[in-house]
């Protein structure tokens, strides 16, 4: 956005859009090869200690989308399915405004490599994941998975 400086020029003004970290990530999700329920992936980042969805900063000019996708298989060596768009999420980080958007994902193939940033990842029932994750701001999106993975495969399509 432009602004008339009062003493002539333009200046550029920042919107509150230019200075909220834009990120994005997904509900990894894949049926238990032991009993087909939804099992849940969460990462852990050791410079944080922390357990999280895997989410990470968007590209300039990425789509949110893609973004998620590339972090899914960065953060966890999976190639995933999208789903459903998720809750976005809003909060600061390190003071600043944050907003990540998710998605929900099926985990197709996945061959995990510890990094520097990921050195560990856990599949979990939604039960065990919601106690894991560290930041409770992440803790409803368990829900929302649950709530598209159960929602009616006819829903909104006539019969």
């Amino acid at each position: 956005m432009t602004a008339r400086h009062p003493e002539g020029g333009e200046h550029q003004v920042s919107s509150p859009e230019d200075t909220t970290v834009q990120a994005a990530g997904c509900v990894l999700w894949r049926r238990s090869p032991a009993t087909g329920e939804p099992e849940l992936c969460l990462v852990h980042r050791p410079k944080y200690d922390d357990w999280s969805w895997p989410k990470g900063k968007l590209k300039r000019d990425e789509e949110p989308l893609a973004g998620a996708l590339r972090e899914v298989a960065e953060e966890t060596g999976c190639r995933a399915a999208p789903g459903a768009e998720l809750p976005t999420l809003r909060y600061l980080a390190n003071g600043r405004p944050k907003q990540v958007r998710y998605w929900a994902a099926e985990a197709l193939a996945c061959t995990f490599v510890p990094t520097d940033e990921v050195d560990r990842v856990l599949w979990l029932s939604p039960a065990a994941a919601r106690a894991r994750l560290t930041q409770p701001h992440d803790r409803p999106l368990v829900d929302a998975l649950l709530a598209v993975l159960h929602r009616p495969q006819s829903a909104g399509r006539p019969d």
